[in-house]
Protein backbone atom coordinates (compact mmCIF):
# COMPACT_ATOMS: atom_id res chain seq x y z
CA UNK A 1 0.00 0.00 0.00
CA UNK A 2 0.86 3.58 -1.09
CA UNK A 3 0.94 6.55 0.89
CA UNK A 4 -2.21 8.99 0.44
CA UNK A 5 -2.52 12.37 0.16
CA UNK A 6 -5.49 14.20 2.43
CA UNK A 7 -7.38 14.46 -0.94
CA UNK A 8 -7.12 11.09 -1.36
CA UNK A 9 -9.53 8.48 0.00
CA UNK A 10 -7.75 7.44 3.59
CA UNK A 11 -7.57 3.63 4.07
CA UNK A 12 -9.07 2.11 7.17
CA UNK A 13 -5.35 1.86 8.84
CA UNK A 14 -6.15 1.15 12.89
CA UNK A 15 -10.02 0.98 12.30
CA UNK A 16 -12.59 -1.41 13.97
CA UNK A 17 -12.19 -3.61 17.01
CA UNK A 18 -10.29 -5.33 16.17
CA UNK A 19 -8.62 -3.84 12.89
CA UNK A 20 -7.94 -6.18 10.63
CA UNK A 21 -4.62 -7.89 10.05
CA UNK A 22 -3.86 -5.83 7.22
CA UNK A 23 -4.92 -2.41 8.38
CA UNK A 24 -2.98 -3.02 11.84
CA UNK A 25 0.29 -0.56 12.44
CA UNK A 26 3.80 -3.10 11.37
CA UNK A 27 5.66 -2.14 14.48
CA UNK A 28 9.18 -2.56 12.43
CA UNK A 29 7.39 0.02 9.89
CA UNK A 30 5.37 2.24 11.93
CA UNK A 31 7.18 5.45 11.36
CA UNK A 32 7.45 4.88 7.49
CA UNK A 33 4.88 5.56 5.07
CA UNK A 34 1.64 4.76 4.54
CA UNK A 35 1.33 3.98 7.97
CA UNK A 36 3.31 7.28 9.67
CA UNK A 37 0.38 9.23 8.50
CA UNK A 38 -1.86 7.28 11.31
CA UNK A 39 1.15 6.80 13.68
CA UNK A 40 2.30 10.12 13.77
CA UNK A 41 -0.77 10.84 15.79
CA UNK A 42 -0.96 7.47 17.66
CA UNK A 43 2.89 7.16 18.90
CA UNK A 44 1.56 6.34 22.70
CA UNK A 45 -0.30 3.68 21.19
CA UNK A 46 2.44 2.07 19.44
CA UNK A 47 5.21 2.25 22.02
CA UNK A 48 6.14 3.61 25.60
CA UNK A 49 6.18 7.11 26.81
CA UNK A 50 6.60 9.83 29.45
CA UNK A 51 4.52 12.72 29.95
CA UNK A 52 6.17 16.45 29.45
CA UNK A 53 3.39 18.22 32.38
CA UNK A 54 1.67 21.24 31.12
CA UNK A 55 0.94 24.75 32.04
CA UNK A 56 -1.49 25.19 35.70
CA UNK A 57 -2.61 28.27 32.84
CA UNK A 58 -2.06 28.13 29.04
CA UNK A 59 -0.33 31.49 27.66
CA UNK A 60 -2.67 33.31 25.21
CA UNK A 61 -2.81 32.64 21.71
CA UNK A 62 -5.33 34.38 19.24
CA UNK A 63 -7.70 32.61 16.86
CA UNK A 64 -6.57 32.83 13.08
CA UNK A 65 -7.57 35.90 11.33
CA UNK A 66 -8.07 33.83 8.74
CA UNK A 67 -7.33 30.84 5.99
CA UNK A 68 -4.93 31.27 3.09
CA UNK A 69 -6.52 28.74 0.99
CA UNK A 70 -6.75 30.78 -1.79
CA UNK A 71 -3.90 32.10 -1.74
CA UNK A 72 -1.65 31.91 -5.11
CA UNK A 73 2.28 32.37 -6.03
CA UNK A 74 4.60 31.34 -8.36
CA UNK A 75 5.29 27.10 -7.97
CA UNK A 76 8.87 25.85 -7.62
CA UNK A 77 8.87 24.11 -10.73
CA UNK A 78 7.07 26.85 -12.96
CA UNK A 79 3.96 28.03 -13.06
CA UNK A 80 1.23 28.90 -10.33
CA UNK A 81 -0.25 26.96 -7.63
CA UNK A 82 -2.08 27.66 -4.53
CA UNK A 83 -1.46 27.20 -0.60
CA UNK A 84 -3.91 24.77 -0.21
CA UNK A 85 -2.44 22.96 -3.05
CA UNK A 86 0.98 22.70 -1.37
CA UNK A 87 -0.41 21.48 1.59
CA UNK A 88 -2.10 18.74 0.18
CA UNK A 89 0.73 18.15 -2.05
CA UNK A 90 3.42 18.08 1.04
CA UNK A 91 0.99 15.50 3.28
CA UNK A 92 0.20 17.80 5.79
CA UNK A 93 -1.41 17.49 9.20
CA UNK A 94 -1.06 20.64 10.78
CA UNK A 95 0.08 24.31 9.98
CA UNK A 96 0.13 27.45 11.76
CA UNK A 97 1.39 30.96 10.21
CA UNK A 98 2.11 33.90 12.51
CA UNK A 99 3.31 37.43 11.36
CA UNK A 100 3.57 41.09 13.36
CA UNK A 101 1.15 39.95 16.02
CA UNK A 102 -1.52 37.79 13.97
CA UNK A 103 -1.83 34.51 13.40
CA UNK A 104 -2.11 34.18 9.42
CA UNK A 105 -3.62 30.67 8.96
CA UNK A 106 -4.08 27.66 11.05
CA UNK A 107 -5.49 24.45 9.87
CA UNK A 108 -5.58 20.73 10.69
CA UNK A 109 -5.63 17.96 8.24
CA UNK A 110 -5.41 13.76 8.26
CA UNK A 111 -7.79 13.88 11.67
CA UNK A 112 -5.38 15.55 13.40
CA UNK A 113 -7.67 18.05 15.79
CA UNK A 114 -6.46 21.29 17.88
CA UNK A 115 -5.09 19.33 20.95
CA UNK A 116 -3.94 16.34 19.30
CA UNK A 117 -0.40 15.32 19.45
CA UNK A 118 2.08 14.59 16.48
CA UNK A 119 5.22 13.15 16.02
CA UNK A 120 8.17 15.97 16.15
CA UNK A 121 10.72 13.72 15.06
CA UNK A 122 13.96 16.12 14.75
CA UNK A 123 12.61 19.27 15.80
CA UNK A 124 12.44 17.74 19.50
CA UNK A 125 16.49 18.17 19.55
CA UNK A 126 15.74 21.83 19.48
CA UNK A 127 13.17 21.50 21.90
CA UNK A 128 15.63 19.45 24.24
CA UNK A 129 18.70 22.33 23.45
CA UNK A 130 16.25 25.35 24.61
CA UNK A 131 15.85 23.71 27.72
CA UNK A 132 19.45 22.73 28.08
CA UNK A 133 20.12 26.69 27.64
CA UNK A 134 18.19 27.21 30.96
CA UNK A 135 20.47 25.03 32.63
CA UNK A 136 23.45 27.00 31.12
CA UNK A 137 21.71 30.04 32.43
CA UNK A 138 21.14 28.60 35.93
CA UNK A 139 25.35 27.83 36.03
CA UNK A 140 24.82 24.15 35.64
CA UNK A 141 25.65 23.39 31.96
CA UNK A 142 28.92 25.05 30.61
CA UNK A 143 29.40 24.86 26.82
CA UNK A 144 33.57 25.44 27.02
CA UNK A 145 33.51 22.25 29.50
CA UNK A 146 34.72 18.81 28.12
CA UNK A 147 31.50 16.77 27.97
CA UNK A 148 33.23 14.16 30.36
CA UNK A 149 33.23 16.78 32.78
CA UNK A 150 29.31 15.62 32.81
CA UNK A 151 29.59 12.68 31.93
CA UNK A 152 33.17 10.73 32.99
CA UNK A 153 32.19 7.90 31.13
CA UNK A 154 32.71 8.83 28.28
CA UNK A 155 36.45 9.01 28.84
CA UNK A 156 36.36 5.60 27.06
CA UNK A 157 34.45 6.71 24.32
CA UNK A 158 35.07 8.55 21.36
CA UNK A 159 33.35 11.71 23.03
CA UNK A 160 37.01 11.86 24.77
CA UNK A 161 38.46 15.15 24.49
CA UNK A 162 35.26 16.93 22.72
CA UNK A 163 33.42 20.07 24.44
CA UNK A 164 29.85 20.23 25.18
CA UNK A 165 29.73 22.77 22.57
CA UNK A 166 30.99 20.34 20.15
CA UNK A 167 28.29 17.91 21.05
CA UNK A 168 25.76 20.84 20.74
CA UNK A 169 26.90 21.78 17.24
CA UNK A 170 27.39 18.13 16.10
CA UNK A 171 30.80 18.81 15.41
CA UNK A 172 32.49 16.10 17.45
CA UNK A 173 34.77 13.59 15.66
CA UNK A 174 32.25 10.48 17.33
CA UNK A 175 31.69 8.04 14.20
CA UNK A 176 28.03 7.48 14.07
CA UNK A 177 26.31 6.81 11.11
CA UNK A 178 22.73 7.98 10.39
CA UNK A 179 21.67 6.17 7.33
CA UNK A 180 17.95 5.63 8.02
CA UNK A 181 17.18 2.72 5.51
CA UNK A 182 20.18 0.82 6.46
CA UNK A 183 18.39 -0.97 9.60
CA UNK A 184 21.79 -2.50 10.81
CA UNK A 185 23.08 1.40 10.88
CA UNK A 186 24.05 2.92 14.06
CA UNK A 187 20.50 4.76 13.81
CA UNK A 188 18.92 1.60 12.90
CA UNK A 189 20.33 0.35 16.39
CA UNK A 190 19.30 3.55 17.92
CA UNK A 191 15.42 2.71 16.61
CA UNK A 192 15.73 -0.65 18.73
CA UNK A 193 17.54 0.40 21.81
CA UNK A 194 15.39 3.33 22.05
CA UNK A 195 12.27 1.47 22.27
CA UNK A 196 11.02 2.71 19.04
CA UNK A 197 11.45 -0.82 16.73
CA UNK A 198 11.81 -4.71 17.60
CA UNK A 199 14.80 -5.65 16.49
CA UNK A 200 15.02 -6.81 12.44
CA UNK A 201 14.40 -10.30 11.30
CA UNK A 202 17.34 -12.24 11.67
CA UNK A 203 19.69 -10.16 13.65
CA UNK A 204 22.08 -11.67 16.49
CA UNK A 205 21.46 -9.08 19.03
CA UNK A 206 24.66 -10.06 20.65
CA UNK A 207 26.57 -6.55 20.24
CA UNK A 208 23.49 -4.78 19.98
CA UNK A 209 22.39 -2.08 22.82
CA UNK A 210 19.93 -2.27 24.88
CA UNK A 211 19.70 1.25 25.77
CA UNK A 212 20.47 4.90 24.22
CA UNK A 213 23.32 4.86 27.02
CA UNK A 214 24.51 1.32 26.00
CA UNK A 215 24.96 2.88 22.80
CA UNK A 216 26.47 5.72 24.04
CA UNK A 217 29.09 3.73 25.70
CA UNK A 218 29.63 1.57 22.98
CA UNK A 219 30.74 4.23 20.47
CA UNK A 220 34.32 4.43 21.08
CA UNK A 221 35.79 5.53 17.58
CA UNK A 222 36.91 9.00 16.77
CA UNK A 223 36.97 9.38 13.53
CA UNK A 224 38.04 13.10 12.99
CA UNK A 225 39.50 15.42 15.65
CA UNK A 226 36.80 17.66 17.49
CA UNK A 227 35.59 20.32 15.83
CA UNK A 228 36.97 19.44 12.95
CA UNK A 229 33.92 19.02 10.69
CA UNK A 230 30.08 19.24 11.21
CA UNK A 231 28.22 15.83 10.68
CA UNK A 232 24.62 15.92 11.55
CA UNK A 233 24.19 12.71 14.02
CA UNK A 234 21.54 12.20 16.31
CA UNK A 235 22.96 10.77 19.37
CA UNK A 236 24.77 13.92 19.62
CA UNK A 237 21.49 15.12 21.42
CA UNK A 238 21.00 12.19 23.62
CA UNK A 239 24.67 12.83 24.98
CA UNK A 240 23.45 16.49 25.42
CA UNK A 241 20.29 14.85 27.52
CA UNK A 242 22.45 12.24 29.68
CA UNK A 243 24.26 15.22 30.59
CA UNK A 244 21.13 17.68 31.41
CA UNK A 245 19.82 14.80 33.12
CA UNK A 246 23.05 14.07 35.40
CA UNK A 247 23.58 17.67 36.70
CA UNK A 248 19.66 18.05 37.66
CA UNK A 249 19.32 14.68 39.14
CA UNK A 250 16.28 14.64 36.80
CA UNK A 251 14.49 12.84 33.99
CA UNK A 252 14.73 14.78 30.93
CA UNK A 253 10.46 14.81 30.73
CA UNK A 254 10.73 16.39 34.27
CA UNK A 255 13.57 18.76 32.59
CA UNK A 256 11.52 20.10 29.65
CA UNK A 257 8.24 20.35 31.87
CA UNK A 258 9.88 22.69 34.04
CA UNK A 259 12.73 24.37 32.54
CA UNK A 260 10.36 24.85 29.20
CA UNK A 261 6.72 23.70 28.79
CA UNK A 262 5.20 24.94 31.90
CA UNK A 263 7.11 28.62 32.04
CA UNK A 264 5.87 28.72 28.39
CA UNK A 265 2.72 28.45 29.67
CA UNK A 266 2.33 25.09 27.00
CA UNK A 267 -1.87 24.24 27.42
CA UNK A 268 -1.33 20.69 26.28
CA UNK A 269 0.95 17.65 28.45
CA UNK A 270 3.21 16.64 25.77
CA UNK A 271 5.26 13.08 25.34
CA UNK A 272 8.42 11.58 24.80
CA UNK A 273 8.98 8.02 24.19
CA UNK A 274 11.28 6.11 26.41
CA UNK A 275 13.81 3.22 26.38
CA UNK A 276 13.93 0.39 28.59
CA UNK A 277 15.91 2.59 30.97
CA UNK A 278 13.10 4.88 31.44
CA UNK A 279 15.11 7.69 28.98
CA UNK A 280 13.20 10.11 27.13
CA UNK A 281 14.51 10.25 23.11
CA UNK A 282 16.27 13.78 22.85
CA UNK A 283 17.62 13.53 19.25
CA UNK A 284 13.26 12.62 17.93
CA UNK A 285 10.90 11.38 20.15
CA UNK A 286 8.61 14.07 21.60
CA UNK A 287 5.26 14.53 20.54
CA UNK A 288 3.50 17.92 21.44
CA UNK A 289 0.50 19.89 19.77
CA UNK A 290 0.43 22.37 16.90
CA UNK A 291 -0.46 25.54 18.93
CA UNK A 292 2.28 24.31 21.58
CA UNK A 293 4.78 24.00 18.97
CA UNK A 294 2.96 27.80 18.00
CA UNK A 295 4.21 28.84 21.54
CA UNK A 296 7.85 27.37 21.19
CA UNK A 297 8.60 29.15 17.84
CA UNK A 298 6.38 32.40 19.63
CA UNK A 299 9.40 32.21 22.30
CA UNK A 300 12.25 32.11 20.00
CA UNK A 301 10.57 34.59 18.11
CA UNK A 302 10.86 37.01 21.18
CA UNK A 303 14.28 36.57 22.43
CA UNK A 304 13.38 33.64 24.54
CA UNK A 305 10.54 35.81 26.56
CA UNK A 306 6.51 34.89 27.18
CA UNK A 307 4.00 37.26 28.12
CA UNK A 308 6.99 39.42 29.41
CA UNK A 309 9.04 36.28 31.60
CA UNK A 310 12.35 35.43 30.89
CA UNK A 311 11.73 31.48 29.80
CA UNK A 312 15.00 30.65 27.64
CA UNK A 313 17.57 33.05 28.20
CA UNK A 314 18.10 35.85 26.07
CA UNK A 315 21.84 35.50 25.40
CA UNK A 316 21.46 31.88 24.87
CA UNK A 317 18.45 33.07 22.09
CA UNK A 318 21.21 35.52 20.64
CA UNK A 319 23.90 32.56 20.58
CA UNK A 320 21.91 30.94 18.47
CA UNK A 321 21.25 33.16 15.79
CA UNK A 322 24.52 35.42 15.87
CA UNK A 323 26.77 33.38 17.87
CA UNK A 324 30.31 31.74 16.64
CA UNK A 325 29.10 29.76 14.66
CA UNK A 326 30.53 26.17 14.05
CA UNK A 327 31.37 24.25 10.78
CA UNK A 328 28.61 23.35 8.11
CA UNK A 329 29.08 20.82 5.01
CA UNK A 330 29.45 21.57 1.55
CA UNK A 331 26.12 20.71 0.95
CA UNK A 332 24.32 22.94 3.41
CA UNK A 333 27.05 25.81 2.49
CA UNK A 334 25.72 25.63 -1.23
CA UNK A 335 21.99 25.80 -0.06
CA UNK A 336 22.97 28.41 2.49
CA UNK A 337 25.92 30.48 1.95
CA UNK A 338 25.49 32.73 5.44
CA UNK A 339 24.16 29.58 7.12
CA UNK A 340 24.99 27.01 10.11
CA UNK A 341 24.15 24.46 12.79
CA UNK A 342 24.14 26.16 16.01
CA UNK A 343 23.07 24.53 19.74
CA UNK A 344 20.78 22.09 17.40
CA UNK A 345 19.15 24.86 15.17
CA UNK A 346 19.37 24.91 11.32
CA UNK A 347 20.16 28.54 10.93
CA UNK A 348 19.83 29.53 7.31
CA UNK A 349 21.43 33.37 7.81
CA UNK A 350 23.59 34.05 10.51
CA UNK A 351 23.35 37.92 9.65
CA UNK A 352 19.46 37.72 9.96
CA UNK A 353 19.55 35.00 12.36
CA UNK A 354 16.77 33.22 10.54
CA UNK A 355 16.95 29.69 12.04
CA UNK A 356 14.87 26.49 12.00
CA UNK A 357 13.93 23.12 13.54
CA UNK A 358 13.88 20.27 11.43
CA UNK A 359 12.42 16.90 11.48
CA UNK A 360 12.20 13.90 9.33
CA UNK A 361 9.01 13.56 7.00
CA UNK A 362 7.90 16.73 7.05
CA UNK A 363 8.27 18.55 10.48
CA UNK A 364 9.49 22.23 10.78
CA UNK A 365 9.33 25.16 13.07
CA UNK A 366 10.47 28.64 11.42
CA UNK A 367 11.50 31.66 13.10
CA UNK A 368 12.70 34.77 11.20
CA UNK A 369 13.17 37.49 13.79
CA UNK A 370 13.62 39.93 10.45
CA UNK A 371 10.19 40.03 9.28
CA UNK A 372 8.45 38.87 12.58
CA UNK A 373 7.26 35.72 10.84
CA UNK A 374 7.13 32.04 12.51
CA UNK A 375 5.55 28.72 11.06
CA UNK A 376 5.26 25.36 12.13
CA UNK A 377 4.35 22.83 9.97
CA UNK A 378 3.97 19.25 11.35
CA UNK A 379 3.63 16.68 8.16
CA UNK A 380 3.84 12.96 7.32
CA UNK A 381 5.57 12.62 4.19
CA UNK A 382 6.31 9.53 2.74
CA UNK A 383 9.61 9.54 2.60
CA UNK A 384 12.24 10.54 5.29
CA UNK A 385 14.27 13.04 3.41
CA UNK A 386 12.54 15.02 -0.22
CA UNK A 387 13.98 17.55 -1.76
CA UNK A 388 10.86 18.31 -3.98
CA UNK A 389 8.57 18.61 -1.00
CA UNK A 390 10.79 20.86 1.26
CA UNK A 391 11.19 22.94 -2.01
CA UNK A 392 7.17 22.84 -1.99
CA UNK A 393 6.88 23.84 1.27
CA UNK A 394 9.40 26.31 1.68
CA UNK A 395 8.02 28.13 -1.64
CA UNK A 396 4.63 28.40 0.36
CA UNK A 397 5.89 29.83 3.52
CA UNK A 398 7.72 32.12 1.77
CA UNK A 399 5.48 33.75 -0.33
CA UNK A 400 3.27 33.90 2.54
CA UNK A 401 6.17 35.99 4.39
CA UNK A 402 6.70 38.25 1.96
CA UNK A 403 2.64 39.16 0.95
CA UNK A 404 1.64 39.60 4.15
Amino acid sequence: MTSYKNSDPVPPIMAGSPPPAAMRVPLIDWDRAPWNRWAFQHVAELVPTATIRRAAQASPLPQAAGRLDDFAYAAPGGGRTTFAQMLDDTYTDAILLWKDGRILHESYHNGMTPDGLHLLQSVSKSVTAAAAGCLVGEGLLDPAAPVTTYLPELARTGWDGASLQQVFDMTSGTRYSEDYEDRDSDVGKTDYCSGWKPAPEGVDLSDWPATIWDQILGLSVREAPHGSRFRYRSIETDVLAHAMERVTGQRLPQILSERLWQPMGAAEDARITVDRAGYGLACGGIQASLRDMARFGLMLLNRGRVEGRQVVPESWCEDIRHGKHGLFDAENYRNWPNGSYRNQFWIEDSTLGRHYCFGVFGQMVMVALDSGFMAVKLSSWPDFLSPRLYQETMAGLKAVEAAF
